[in-house]
This record gives structure tokens, sequence and C-alpha cells, in this order.
């Protein structure tokens, strides 16, 4: 198994999505934060460390009409790529753009590192946490953060039905970062549902390893986000 060299990771960023949650009348990953486009900063944690990696690649709808308007330096370094091949899901998007990554010379035993356009706050540093702690791992891994607050399961009528124990249970969070192929066998037998790489992993019974991560490592999907996230732009800009 050989070592996670430059030519042998890639970074795959699902950016297909409408952003219906987020309230903003559009793809949420193009609305402006700290007077850039969300995904601009996603994308500029990946270029931070892009000696690492053999490909960014930033996979988009095929009638996706904005992108360039949003992004016009983008693909800016030969290692970028553009992939307009998203599908209706999350889980579509990333197996169409890890048969794009095959097409394009990428191998079956190469990482890919899938991470979510909206995990804009993401630090070079967490990136290169995660490549160290799984680069010889077995399985791969994926950043987490342990749950904080007490969990509560609930009724269908919206009251507590048991308060369950936070010890053992984690918030996934991205890059999550498996072999190329064994990741886009998993999403292929797991199907459209699955909503994170590592649940299609898990499905082969496999265990990924959990790495921490952040609380700042959030996703901007509601609409109250997106004023957390600026203030947090806004912090790291001041230190």
């Amino acid at each position: 198994m050989h070592a996670a060299s430059p030519q042998h990771l890639h970074v795959l960023i699902p950016c297909a999505g409408s952003g219906h949650r987020a309230g903003a009348g559009g793809p949420k990953q193009y609305r402006r934060l700290g007077g850039r486009p969300l995904v601009a900063h996603t994308l500029e944690a990946f270029r931070a460390v892009s000696d690492r990696l053999a490909t960014l690649a930033l996979v988009v709808a095929p009638d996706d009409d904005e992108v360039a308007a949003a992004l016009p330096a983008f693909p800016r370094e030969p290692n970028e790529r553009l992939l307009q091949v998203g599908g209706s899901t999350r889980a579509a998007t990333v197996r169409n753009g890890l048969q794009a990554l095959r097409r394009q010379g990428a191998r079956p035993n190469d990482w890919v590192l899938v991470h979510d356009a909206a995990r804009c706050l993401l630090e070079p540093s967490q990136v290169e946490a995660l490549i160290a702690a799984c680069e010889h791992d077995a399985v791969g891994g994926l950043l987490a953060l342990r749950l904080a607050d007490t969990l509560k399961s609930a009724t269908p009528e919206g009251r507590v039905q048991a308060t369950l124990t936070r010890a053992d249970k984690w918030l996934a969070q991205t890059p999550q970062m498996f072999r190329l192929g064994i990741l886009h066998d998993a999403l292929d037998k797991a199907g459209d549902a699955v909503t994170d790489e590592a649940g299609a992993i898990e499905a082969l019974g496999l265990a990924p390893l959990l790495v921490p991560g952040s609380a700042q490592n959030f996703k901007v999907t509601y609409p109250e986000d997106f004023a957390l996230a600026e203030a947090v732009l806004r912090g790291r800009a001041a230190t």
C-alpha cells in the first residue's frame, strides 16, 4: 500500500445542491460570505495544501449557469478541475465525480477526500490532520466531532422518549477520505439515499477511522448559519 504522495491524493467537492434549506433564493454555495462566494472559501482551504494534491475538483450540475460568474478564476491551477457531472443527490454527484476522476487518470487505489462545499470554514491544518491519520490506514476515515450536548430521542408527537448516552456519539464532518475504487463500489451498492461516504463504507462492513475535527467546521445549512459563519471569518481576520 503506497503512502499518500501528491500523485495519489484527490479532493472532490460536491457542489450541485439547490440550497433550498438555506433560504437563499438560489444555490447557497454561491451566496456571498465575507465578500466572496461561500464555495470560494472552501476552495481556499485546499489551495493552501495544493502541493499535496493531484486533483482539486469541484463537481457542479451539468446545467449550472452560475459557477462561471461566481468563480471566474476556477480552475486556476494545473491540478484544478471543474466537473459538470453533478447528479440529483449528493451520492450521485460524488459517484459521478469519482467516475470523472477515473476517466482523467485517477486509479482505484488512490485516496479521495470528499468535502461538503458548504463547510466553508475548514482550515488547512484539519486537512493535513486527516491525511496524516488516514494515509496508512486500511480503511480511511473522516473528520468528526464528539457530541457535547445531551442527546434525546423523540416520540412521533415531539416529546422526549429517552435520554441517550453521548459517550460514544460523534457528529460526522468532512472531508472524508477513502480509496477511490472502494468508495465508488460502496456508493454503487448503497444507493442514492446514503448521506455521507462513511455510511456507504460502513455498509460494506468496514469501520472508518474517526479523526477529531473542529466545531467551526460546521455545514452552512440554514439562514442563521450564514451570520455565524460571517462572525467566524471576522474573528479569524482580526487575529
